[in-house]
């Protein structure tokens, strides 16, 4: 089986959702809101305090 391409890192809540997705290939964190399950929800990027993508080092 290929290797996921988006892996959850952090999550937490559950009906206030906060999780932390980082994409596999460029390392990118990204930011999942859902304020409960039936309002829809929002992704962004992680920022750094310079406004540079938050990116974690991917082992090759």
């Amino acid at each position: 089986m290929k290797d996921e391409r988006f892996i959850e890192t952090y999550s937490q809540g559950v009906v206030n959702i906060r999780k932390i997705i980082v994409d596999t290939e460029t390392g990118v964190n990204y930011l999942l809101l859902s304020s409960n399950k039936t309002s829809g929800c929002g992704m962004t990027v992680l920022v750094d305090k310079d406004g540079k993508p938050i990116v974690t080092p991917i082992k090759q």
